[in-house]
């Protein structure tokens, strides 16, 4: 056989070619086989948590709100069962139909099918959409009863905030209601997009929003391809918002509450040792529930537009000059000048001239010759003025400055006002006019440009009280497992004997004849009250007027008439409570609110909280209990 060079040549090439090839698929599979063991072996973990990620779906548990509580365990807050229905929108053939039926148990108004019509049209299929919730009892069985009828249809359980005393803490506690679209915006937490979640939208309902909302669960739940949620995995509860305790007196709040129906006034009762509020009422007020269960318009445009203010917590926020309650402040500030001798007296002709000016006092005649301590046990007005003369607005300043006039008391409540105390850098910078006489004889009476609040006077009272300590208002007795700490108030260094003298003067306004609350004394063994009585004009007197004789504030229509307010001290030996009473548009403090300061200090006597244990066992085993478990949404 014959050996061919060429074919030499060609089976070398192909060898060559062939070697090539099988180092080029080598290389291939090699290749394939090392990220192969990277991915299985190196990155496996991750990649399975990936695959177990499209399995499955991690979704939050909201948790249950923290509960408010009075001083002895009363509940003031609480969560109760929600009744809800919410519909399945792929699982109906008809929409519209099944609403229909549902409309035949729980009525659906327009406004609501559209919400509902919204919100299918937002959501894929399988997802609830919430139809109606704070079912009746009855209407929630009716559904479950006619559920093999409504396809689609799901009743569920929820929760819900519950103020089981209405407007009696309205306007202390707030309410929550459901997420708008400015929270979410102002507001990252993934809480607030739960279906039917609630925020806290005013009082402590909203400043302790986050301490009382808790923290959210995971509930793990395994879901197809296309979402739909096939069984739970997994569940974590979320930890429940922390518990608060206030200071207040739930069975003195209902008292108080009961005494001011039909008016529009407001009432604070302070401990004058430590701070405590022991009673924080407003009237008229709103239900709260009517905002966490969704209000309709026809309450809001009542609620809106009632001229006694339902809205206003009056407590804090209501702005109102003092009256002759000041001149508690203004025989303060004349003793401690040195100006005023409390032995030295005035005579009283029923009004003083100051330049063209006349100043007039209540009583049209006048009250005769006065000292100090007479001139507050009648209230008049010629023996304050003609202090006036001697004094500067900067010495009244001073000294309401200490007593907390024109200070913000910060007691937790959102929208509390600070008053206003005026000087002449105040009137010159703000309404561009110098300071005049006539402006500081009116601040001496409590009339011209003071502002203060019901709590303003409570604080007031409760420093006198105590013998010229700088006490400071508390409403949080403890939040969670944090107590408020109490501090020890300090002197607001006045002399003894003044505080003393001005005590002796409000003794004499409700427990001597002539005095202009005389008739409400307290009466039973151990019962006592000091006391001083202001009215508030908020219309200007003619001259005409005044001639013919001043028409009464019965005769006129109630936005004219003047306020009444009183502030007083129990017992009167040793002072243990202050408190201060406003009645808007209600006449005269000693006609308007003299009769209801008593009727409180009364009951403040009697029940007397400083007697009872801090917190009742009942509310230590509720606190003691641990977190509750929160809810999926």
């Amino acid at each position: 056989m014959k050996f061919d060079i060429r074919d030499s040549a060609r089976y070398e090439q192909f060898s060559r070619r062939t070697a090539i090839m099988g180092f080029g698929t080598a290389s291939i599979f090699a290749g394939l086989a090392s990220r192969m063991y990277f991915l299985q072996v190196i990155e496996g973990e991750q990649y399975r948590q990936m695959a177990d990620d499209n399995r499955v779906n991690r979704r939050m548990v909201a948790p249950l709100r923290g509960r408010i509580f009075d001083r002895f365990g009363v509940e003031l807050a609480s969560n109760t069962q929600n009744l809800q229905v919410m519909l399945i929108a792929e699982d109906t053939n008809d929409i519209n139909e099944t609403l229909e039926d549902i409309a035949a148990v729980v009525p659906l108004s327009a406004s609501r099918r559209q919400r509902i019509a919204r919100e299918i049209k937002r959501k894929r299929k399988f997802v609830p959409v919430m139809i109606a919730e704070n079912l009746t009892w009855e209407q929630f069985a009716r559904i479950n009863v006619r559920a093999p009828d409504l396809p689609g249809i799901v009743a569920n359980i929820g929760d819900v905030r519950h103020y089981p005393f209405e407007g009696r803490l309205a306007h202390v506690l707030g309410y929550v209601a459901r997420v708008s679209e400015r929270d979410l915006q102002e507001n990252d937490d993934p809480l607030l997009q739960l279906p039917g979640f609630r925020i806290g939208k005013s009082g402590l309902e909203k400043s302790l929003d986050l301490e009382l909302r808790g923290s959210t669960g995971t509930s793990h739940v395994e879901v197809n391809a296309y979402g739909r949620v096939i069984r739970e995995l997994d569940r974590k509860e979320g930890d429940a918002g922390r518990d608060l305790v206030l200071t207040l007196d739930m069975g003195l709040q209902n008292f108080i509450y009961d005494r001011l129906e039909g008016k529009s006034a407001a009432v604070v009762v302070m401990d004058v040792k430590n701070g405590d509020l022991l009673g924080l009422a407003a009237t008229p007020a709103f239900d709260p529930n009517d905002f966490t269960r969704g209000l309709s318009q026809a309450k809001w445009d009542k609620l809106r537009t009632d001229d006694m203010d339902p809205l206003v917590n009056k407590t804090i926020a209501g702005q109102f000059a003092p009256g002759s309650t000041f001149k508690i402040i203004s025989a303060l500030a004349g003793l401690e000048s040195g100006q005023i001798d409390p032995d030295h007296t005035v005579y009283c002709g029923g009004k003083m001239r100051l330049g063209n000016r006349e100043f007039h006092c209540w009583k049209r005649h006048g009250h005769g010759a006065m000292n100090l301590r007479n001139a507050i046990k009648n209230s008049c007005n010629v023996y304050f003025f003609e202090m006036a003369k001697r004094l500067g607005i900067s010495d009244y300043a001073e000294m309401g400055k200490r007593f907390g006039i024109g200070e913000l008391h910060d007691i937790g409540i959102p929208g509390a006002r600070e008053g206003l105390m005026p000087t002449g850098n105040w009137k010159q910078a703000f309404r561009d006019e110098a300071w005049v006489k006539g402006d500081t004889l009116n601040t001496s009476i409590g009339q011209g440009f003071l502002l203060v609040t019901p709590l303003h006077q409570a604080v007031m009272t409760a420093r006198l009280a105590s013998g010229g300590f700088a006490v400071k208002p508390r409403l949080i007795k403890s939040l969670g497992e944090m107590a408020s700490e109490l501090e020890a108030p300090e002197s607001m260094g006045l002399t003894k004997k003044w505080v003393d003298l001005v005590r002796e003067g409000m003794i004499a306004v409700v427990n001597e004849p002539g005095g202009t609350a005389f008739g409400k004394k307290l009466r039973g063994k151990g019962l006592s009250m000091a006391g001083k009585t202001g009215t508030v004009q908020v219309r200007r007197i003619t001259r005409e007027e005044r001639a013919a004789g001043v028409t009464k504030n019965e005769d006129l229509p109630w936005r004219r008439r003047d306020h009444g307010w009183f502030v007083g001290f129990g017992p009167t030996e040793a002072p243990r409570y202050a408190i201060s009473v406003l009645v808007e548009h209600g006449g005269g403090g000693s006609a308007a609110a003299a009769p209801i300061g008593r009727d409180v200090m009364r009951e403040v006597l009697l029940r007397d909280p400083s007697s009872r244990p801090a917190y009742s066992p009942s509310l230590e085993a509720s606190l003691a209990s641990g977190p509750r478990s929160g809810r999926e949404a």
